[in-house]
Parts: structure tokens; sequence; C-alpha cells
């Protein structure tokens, strides 16, 4: 039996989502009304963010979840857990992830780095998706999940190929993922959507200060499917960046 207060209308479980892409996800989930599932390691802080938004958003529900999802089983547990808890969500987002070492090329990482890298950013998609996305289609209401890609993972288009192979190979695993999910399960045509997004390069802990864009510029897409109006002949299932298709 699902113990979350029912007066809540829209639920998203939102990963990373104590700092970065993830928090602007939930402020940007807030603003339009629906209320989030913070998932991250650390569970200091992922209070503090639920602070935070709670100060910013006083008649939205943000409740957390400390998870290391480089940890398999502790993933699955997790998601169990929340799906036990709160049933399936209005919409997933998976925002986590990690970057590999600068001199990660194929021929030099360690099986160490190796198995970092996928676990974070590939297998632990596959887990959160393999417990909640079931649940999620079958209810065939219009639930989404939404991936956190990079463009690194294209295979096509410019910059898409050399070095930082662990990172570059998981997220071209996470496109292939999406792509397939999608497939399997009507390309909508069964009212649950699928997709990944390119937040390109945006100022957080990964990316850096430097970066051009901020982590609610980055996050802005994610924010838009997880609210989009589908219609018949809408898209599903692919690489977006900034509101617009591109190739794998």
């Amino acid at each position: 039996m699902n113990t979350w207060s029912e007066s809540v209308s829209k639920m998203a479980f939102i990963t990373g989502g104590s700092r970065g892409l993830g928090f602007e996800v939930a402020r940007g989930l807030a603003r339009t009304g629906i209320s989030s599932v913070l998932i991250a390691k650390d569970a200091q802080r992922l209070e503090a963010s639920a602070q935070q938004l709670r100060a910013e958003f006083p008649g939205i529900t943000f409740e957390t979840s400390a998870c290391d999802l480089e940890d398999q089983v502790q993933t699955r547990n997790a998601a169990e857990s929340l799906l036990s808890t709160y049933g399936a969500p209005y919409a997933l987002v998976l925002a986590h992830g990690v970057m590999s070492e600068k001199m990660s090329k194929t021929l030099r990482t360690t099986d160490a780095e190796w198995r970092r890298v996928m676990a974070i950013n590939l297998d632990s998609v596959f887990t959160l998706v393999n417990v909640l996305g079931g649940p999620m289609a079958d209810a065939r209401d219009g639930r989404r999940v939404v991936v956190f890609s990079a463009c690194l993972g294209r295979m096509s288009g410019p910059g898409n190929a050399g070095g930082l192979a662990p990172y570059r190979i998981s997220k071209a695993g996470v496109n292939a993922f999406v792509r397939n999910l999608a497939h399997e399960t009507g390309l909508g045509a069964r009212g649950f959507y699928v997709d990944a997004i390119c937040p390109n390069h945006s100022r957080t802990d990964m990316g850096g200060a430097d970066a051009p864009r901020s982590a609610e510029e980055g996050a802005e897409c994610a924010v838009w499917l997880a609210n989009r109006e589908f219609n018949d002949g809408d898209t599903t299932g692919v690489l977006w960046e900034d509101r617009q298709i591109v190739q794998w």
C-alpha cells in the first residue's frame, strides 16, 4: 500500500536530485505543480536540497531517498522501496552520471574505472527502469522516462570519437537503451514515453564553473519532456537537445 499523501497529484523520481541538473529538474517540475522524490548518494546533502526546495515551493512535496547508484543491488532495493511507498511515478528523470578520467582511452583505462563508469551511467539506468518502467507503462496514462545522455555518446556528428572511452561508450549505451525500450513499448502508442536528452555543457560539478550554460538551461529540455502534451504522431524514443531531435 502506498503511504504517501494522496493529495499529491503527480510525483517524479529524480536521480542526481541533490545538485546540478537533477536539482534544477526538480525546481522546474515544481513550477508546474509536480512533486519529487530526490535520489542521490549523500543523505545529508539530499535533505539540505529538499529543504531548500520546500522553502521555495511551499505547496509542493519533496521527499528524499539516499542510494549509491554504483551498487546495483542497493539500486534495485531502493527502486522497489520507492515503488512500494509511492507507486509508479508520473515521471522518472535519470539525471545522475559521472565523467571518466581524462586519460581513460580504451587502451589505457583500467578495469576499475571502466566498471565504475558503466555501473553508474548505464547499469543503474537499466536497474531503475527495469523496476519502475513496467508499472509506469502498465498505467497507460502518459507516464514518461527521461534519461540524461550526452552528445559525446552519439555515433554521428562532431566530436563523437576518441578519448573518455568509458564515458562515451556508457552514453552510447544509454542512447541504445532508450531507443530499444521505446520500440518495445510501442513508441508511445501505449501511453508510455521514453527519451534521452543531451543537456550540453552546463555549469555543474561535472561540467565545471566555466561551462557556457547554467544548470537550469541544461535541465530545461528534461522538464519540457516530462510535461509536454503528446498527440498522435508525436515522436518519442529519440535523443533531444534544446527541444530539437538530434541524430544518434
